[in-house]
């Protein structure tokens, strides 16, 4: 029976990001496909290492002490050390800390890394993070004895460092959401269709500044709802966001209830998109899988996932431009919708992208 160690991620169930979901998906897909599947959990605190199972699958917990990026990263030092134990073949979600793997490599254990976005180029990070996240995406396209590219311009990127051959596309995948509980809109004094939507962390990277200035410019009689978790009170560039915004603008907060977010999405007029750096975004899937019709920053990683016939702003011009154009066109937003749905199902499925992983993961899981 084939064994899966799963490294890289916070834990299962799934409470803290994307590759967390993905894991949890490929997990349980694996388990019915005859895998057996062990993924490394980080738990506050200190203590002994200690196992669990959930829903079939092998859970290690290893209590950490600090919090934070610190706390990440001895998480992850203690799981690759413990992982020099384990048999079977290792798929590491990310490359953050892939120095530490190097363990692995040199005890000649199979580890698939996939290598999520080029983190080194966001703009919340200083220098010294930023040299950190750029030496260990080097560190990871040499240590990986393969990689995964959740995006074609991921891919080309990696070939800059590594040759083609060892890298695999394969893009994140999502749920297509068919129906929502419209009554959960209630609490956010939002109706169907009168409202749009922005999902994301309220980084600068990810155009929020833009998209709310854009929205507020002038009375839309529409209401926008932006997620994520704002700090005004010591984080400057949140109070900027919330300073720009018109009285149609709603801030409720991070929200982790997938039904409410499942609602939200699907029943929005447009799902703004700032997204600037990185690969396949999986709350952009996401909102693709609920017929969302987009509105997205303009560059190569967007357009690729959300396809032609999505509209796209390159600066707050744009997007302004685009609300004037499409708050009043039902015609052309039925029609992004269904573009969306399509492109969705052309490439974003669960069913695909975990059967293009299982494929992978058989051609390297080792033989000895």
């Amino acid at each position: 029976m084939p064994n899966l160690i799963v490294l890289g991620i916070r834990g299962i169930p799934a409470r803290h990001g994307g590759f967390e979901t993905f894991a949890e998906k490929l997990s349980l897909y694996l388990i019915g496909r005859g895998w057996t599947v062990t993924i490394y959990c980080q738990e506050d605190g200190c203590g002994e290492i200690t196992e669990s199972e959930w829903q079939g699958i092998r859970r290690i917990h290893i209590p950490v002490s600090r919090g934070g990026a610190a706390g990440t990263v001895i998480f992850d030092w203690k799981a690759a050390r413990h992982a020099l134990r384990q048999k079977g073949l290792f798929l590491t979600l990310g490359y953050n800390t892939a120095i530490f793997n190097l363990m692995q490599r040199i005890k000649g254990q199979i580890n698939v890394f996939n290598m999520d976005g080029i983190e080194w180029r966001r703009d919340k990070w200083g220098p010294i993070a930023k040299s950190w996240f750029w030496m260990n995406e080097r560190a990871g396209c040499w240590i990986g004895n393969h990689l995964v590219a959740d995006h074609p311009k991921i891919k080309d990127h990696l070939a800059t460092r590594i040759r083609s051959h060892k890298i695999t596309m394969i893009p994140y995948g999502g749920d297509e959401i068919t129906n929502a509980n419209s009554s959960l809109l209630t609490p956010y004094g939002v109706e169907q269709g009168k409202f749009s939507v922005i999902i994301a962390r309220p980084e600068p990277e990810n155009s929020f500044l833009e998209m709310v200035r854009a929205f507020s410019r002038t009375t839309r009689n529409h209401k926008l709802v932006v997620l994520g978790n704002f700090t005004p009170n010591s984080n400057p560039f949140h109070r900027k966001v919330m300073e720009a915004a018109s009285a149609e603008v709603i801030f409720p907060g991070a929200i982790y209830e997938t039904t409410v977010v499942e609602a939200l999405r699907y029943y929005s007029r447009f799902y703004l998109h700032g997204h600037r750096v990185g690969g396949t975004n999986p709350s952009l899937v996401e909102a693709m899988g609920a017929g969302c019709a987009v509105i997205a920053h303009d560059n190569h990683f967007n357009r690729w996932v959300a396809g032609p016939d999505a509209a796209y702003f390159k600066d707050e011009s744009v997007c302004d431009q685009l609300f004037d154009q499409l708050l009043t066109d039902d015609a052309a937003v039925a029609q992004m919708k269904a573009n969306s749905r399509a492109r969705f199902q052309e490439r974003f499925t669960w069913d695909q992208v975990l059967r293009e992983y299982e494929e992978l993961l058989n051609n390297w899981y080792p033989t000895k």
